[in-house]
């Protein structure tokens, strides 16, 4: 969203001399995008709590594209909640303004720093107390697919549609 907004302010200054954009309320949008910082916290975390990943990856491409990779690297499959995936409450506003949806989003987004990862089920309580950390969802057999459980219960295949996913593709 900050990527999004840094566009529009420059797109909308275009032709004007004494543009001043309009980011009030908006810095951390702004910071994450121009001053984002990797997520040491959360290994940090994970180690303390003697807590050992099976599989991690920032989200560069958005976290449906990162989960497709973890899931297709490790042949397994998984299922994310909606209701779950944690977006940041100046993060939904912008995604609003946009008229974008908050969660499409949060799926396809990326470039900040965030993490994902998998970890033993029997370890899901002790990483929910970590604070910054949500259980998502869990892995699943390959033959299930990877999907987004949505509030309603229905599923929906995730497909990679990051930025940078579909600039490969062209």
């Amino acid at each position: 969203m900050g990527l999004q907004l840094l566009e529009r302010e420059k797109n909308v200054s275009k032709g004007q001399k004494d543009f001043i954009p309009k980011f009030d309320g908006k810095e951390y949008l702004i910071e994450r995008q121009l001053k984002p910082e990797a997520r040491c916290d959360v290994i940090a975390a994970l180690e303390q709590a003697g807590i050992k990943p099976t599989s991690m990856m920032d989200v560069s491409d958005g976290l449906s594209s990162e989960l497709l990779h973890i899931c297709k690297a490790s042949d397994v499959g998984c299922r994310i909640y909606e209701d779950r995936i944690p977006i940041d409450y100046q993060t939904a506003l912008m995604a609003e303004e946009l008229h974008m949806s908050p969660l499409t989003a949060a799926l396809n987004g990326g470039e900040d720093y965030e993490l994902v990862f998998t970890v033993p089920l029997h370890t899901h309580d002790e990483v929910s107390k970590i604070p910054g950390i949500k259980v998502i969802g869990h892995i699943t057999k390959a033959d299930l697919g990877c999907a987004l459980i949505t509030d309603d219960g229905s599923e929906i295949e995730l497909k990679a549609q990051g930025v940078n996913h579909l600039s490969a593709d062209k």
